[in-house]
């Protein structure tokens, strides 16, 4: 939108002066007008009066040289039509001719298109490096998850593969019992249309099992196959007692999550048991809201517990 731009010394100009304030009103409106519909100064006559200006306005701005009407003999400004014609409109570049305008416009929309098609581009650009990196992550996850889990050595076949059986006769994988399940799920043949996540679960039984046999019941084992992974690996360095105690100590104070991931980072921050010297004491170990407790909590709940002891002997003599 073009802009109907006036010197910042206006306000004190001889021509200003001889006008008056009503008579400039109209000036400011009608030059405002002209510049919005890209009319170079040009004011039409059929505009003075819905602007509210008045025989006398236009008259002062005729004498004062603001406007020219039809015959001036001003050399700088074009001679009007039916209208009067605002003294040097362009002068010093203050306002734009239409061409001028125009031009920037167009050149506005070049800029704008080259920028939008510059981010484009990038967009594009980084969905198709999200999505190889996705295609290269799922590939390189179902080939660990469809690879076979098998140990090096023979497993008991003599140097024959689980899949290869020297004679057509029946397998281990034949048999009436399911194959133990991985930490990624199994894909013997005794679990066929039972998803991979689901199989997951079994290596977790026991645990999930001595969880509700401790009261903290309704916490939804939903997994992923590398929560359940870091799962069993703590399972497998703490032991299962401890890993019950943080589950059901975190569950006393903010209640049992919805899911058993809430636990994955607190079950990662314990620590193997130490073996204490004979005859040494352990304060019991009290877990809150992200692991083990410190050893200033354990200090400060004992000085409690020296604390609220002396009361009630204090209280038992004087009873007595």
């Amino acid at each position: 939108m073009p802009w109907f731009k006036i010197d910042d010394s206006a306000h004190s100009h001889p021509k200003f002066m001889r006008a008056g304030n009503a008579a400039l009103g109209l000036w400011l409106r009608c030059g405002s007008y002209s510049a919005q519909h890209l009319l170079e100064g040009f004011v039409p006559k059929s505009v003075v009066k819905p602007f509210g200006g008045t025989p006398a306005q236009v008259r002062k701005l005729l004498e004062a040289g603001l406007w020219h009407d039809a015959g001036h003999d001003c050399k700088r400004c074009p001679q009007p039509a039916d209208g009067y014609m605002i003294h040097d409109f362009f002068e010093g570049g203050r306002n734009v001719t239409k061409a001028q305008h125009e031009a920037n416009k167009k050149g506005a929309a070049e800029r704008a298109a080259k920028s939008r098609a510059a981010r484009n581009a990038n967009d594009s650009e980084s969905k198709q490096n999200n999505i190889q990196y996705a295609t290269s992550s799922q590939m390189s996850s179902d080939r660990a998850r469809n690879e076979p889990h098998f140990e090096d050595s023979p497993a008991g076949q003599e140097g024959l593969s689980h899949r290869t059986p020297a004679e057509p006769r029946a397998t281990p994988h034949a048999a009436a019992t399911p194959v133990p399940p991985t930490s990624f799920g199994s894909r013997g043949a005794a679990s066929s249309g039972e998803s991979d996540v689901v199989r997951a679960y079994d290596t977790l039984g026991d645990l999930k099992q001595a969880i509700r046999d401790a009261g903290v019941k309704g916490v939804s084992w939903n997994l992923q196959p590398s929560q359940i992974e870091r799962i069993r690996q703590v399972r497998d360095r703490i032991g299962i007692p401890d890993m019950v105690d943080m589950a059901v100590g975190n569950s006393s104070y903010r209640g049992a999550p919805g899911r058993a991931s809430a636990w994955i980072e607190d079950w990662e921050s314990l620590q193997p048991e130490t073996q204490d010297a004979p005859g040494v004491t352990r304060l019991p170990v009290v877990r809150g809201f992200n692991g083990p407790a410190s050893r200033q909590q354990q200090d400060t709940d004992a000085q409690f517990d020296r604390a609220m002891a002396r009361a009630q002997a204090r209280m038992q003599q004087e009873s007595s």
